[in-house]
């Protein structure tokens, strides 16, 4: 019998208010988190690229989600919201999730739970995100914002491979905007889906994502519009 790749987080501690006793109710307690995802395929075509594998990114935002979701009296249920985030990724066949408490007694008290992919109820929204062209004489939006750099103000030297130099030049031009703005640069769809995740502006680099679709374009705007597809984002309005 052939075993599928894993990947693991393991021993991963927290402090939450979680609990069904009163005495639980109104403090923090340590929480520690071990998640193990079955693959359903091996990581042997990857090509080193982050974007063709499941990032450990995700198993840390599946407790970070579960946790911000709601105040839980059960670890069980804790454990099923991670499972479920888990699972909500279409790269995991399966979880086993363990959440223990580590302050009710001399020793760790908790649960283990495994779930298969296609037996959990997976409730996914659509990512509340924005892409936009950066344009200095507009602020900042508030929340999950994907900014397209704008191109830079440089005569580009002919090339037989056009569209990639400006996309490397959007790429210089990512990175100057990102530090004016003290924000992460993003090249891979992981990175911008932890931004998402997680509620922060990015800037993003684009060739690394778009330099294999001539669909996507060269110009910021094109770029935009593309991105706001493959995400399924709303589109800049403003």
């Amino acid at each position: 019998m052939k075993h599928p790749d894993r990947i693991f987080l393991r021993d991963h501690v927290i402090s939450a208010e979680i609990g069904a006793f009163q005495s639980e109710r109104g403090l923090d307690q340590r929480l520690r988190f071990n998640v193990t995802v079955d693959l359903k395929e091996t990581v042997a075509g990857s090509d080193d690229h982050v974007d063709n594998i499941l990032s450990y990114d995700v198993l840390t935002q599946a407790v970070s989600t579960a946790l911000a979701d709601q105040r839980y009296n059960l670890v069980e249920t804790l454990a099923e919201k991670i499972a479920a985030e888990v699972l909500a990724h279409p790269r995991a066949a399966s979880v086993a999730v363990t959440v223990e408490k580590l302050d009710r007694g001399p020793g760790a008290l908790g649960v283990s739970i495994t779930r298969d992919a296609g037996r959990v109820p997976v409730k996914t929204a659509a990512p509340h995100v924005c892409v936009k062209v950066w344009d200095a004489a507009t602020a900042l939006p508030v929340g999950a914002v994907v900014l397209v750099p704008p191109a830079p103000d440089l005569p580009l030297p002919p090339a037989r491979n056009a569209r990639r130099v400006k996309l490397l030049a959007l790429d210089q031009s990512a990175w100057a905007l990102a530090g004016e703005l003290a924000l992460e640069v993003a090249e891979t769809r992981t990175e911008i889906d932890a931004s998402i995740q997680q509620r922060q502006s990015v800037v993003w680099a684009p060739s690394r994502l778009a330099v294999d679709d001539p669909a996507a374009g060269d110009a910021p705007d094109q770029l935009a519009v593309w991105l706001t597809g493959r995400l399924g984002a709303r589109p800049d309005t403003h």
